[in-house]
């Protein structure tokens, strides 16, 4: 298995995973344009895609989701609630309902020869979810948009390979910054954002002996910076009262604007 960061922050996001025989993103929050460019980087097409799996119905997560499900049919595997909030979302363009697969958190189902685990997350959203995504011996989780974490998500990410987890701002960069004060309340409340240092205790709290690589994603444009992220992260894991540290594993950081390293297990 494998997993690529096409584009990931607060401007557009979209996550690749693929088996051999199977090909799937996460997300398509940038133009059809863009998408197809990064999976050709990497040696893929749109149109081998095998489904769309939509975590939520913000456009930073599907302003691409109509072009591209139109043009190639694609699957879009996503809960009733974000359905139906993308069905009524008019800058998507119309998406024929029978492209829709209704799923529901906490229920497996499989794409090929991918089984997929649909993980309900707090976020102002209509029924978001994350994903993991399992072969046999194999699972890599995609987690962001939560504005909280509790023990219903750490137990959802125990004995991961990979992990694409939000890092999405700095708790005082957010704070001093020129958003509007409903906003930074919005991103800080518990159906915002994971901060920096919620993140890395998130981390903290799921790393095991096999644990292979963390992907930090989503981060802010405006509140957020690459190095303050990893650094942040990492000394979070430092300081946790656990057997680990933070060089014990490769961590990166997704590109908001490119393509990323790919990650394979």
């Amino acid at each position: 298995m494998k997993l690529c960061s096409i584009a990931s922050g607060s401007s557009g996001n979209c996550i690749f995973a693929a088996s051999e025989t199977t090909s799937l993103m996460i997300d398509t929050g940038i133009s059809g344009k863009r998408i197809e460019e990064g999976l050709n980087f990497i040696g893929h097409t749109t149109k081998d895609v095998d489904g769309i799996l939509v975590t939520h119905e913000h456009s930073d997560h599907i302003s691409g989701l109509g072009v591209v499900s139109r043009k190639y049919g694609i699957p879009i595997y996503t809960t009733k609630g974000t359905k139906e909030a993308i069905l009524n979302t008019k800058n998507v363009g119309k998406i024929p309902e029978d492209l829709f697969v209704e799923i529901e958190p906490d229920v497996d189902f499989t794409i090929g020869d991918i089984t997929v685990s649909p993980v309900a997350i707090s976020h102002d959203a209509a029924q978001p979810t994350a994903y993991i995504l399992r072969q046999p011996g194999k699972s890599m989780a995609v987690m962001t948009d939560l504005g909280r974490y509790d023990n219903y998500i750490v137990e959802k990410l125990q004995h991961l390979d990979v992990l694409l987890l939000e890092a999405n701002h700095d708790v005082h960069m957010l704070q001093v910054g020129t958003y509007p004060y409903y906003l930074k309340q919005r991103i800080l409340g518990d159906k915002g954002h994971l901060s920096n240092e919620l993140s890395g205790q998130l981390l903290s709290e799921v790393l095991h002996d096999n644990f292979k690589t963390v992907i930090l994603g989503h981060l802010s444009k405006e509140n957020n910076y690459e190095k303050l992220a990893y650094e942040t992260v990492r000394l979070e894991v430092d300081m946790a009262d656990n057997p680990y540290k933070a060089s014990d594993f490769p961590i990166q950081v997704a590109k908001r604007d490119s393509v990323s390293q790919i990650v394979e297990i």
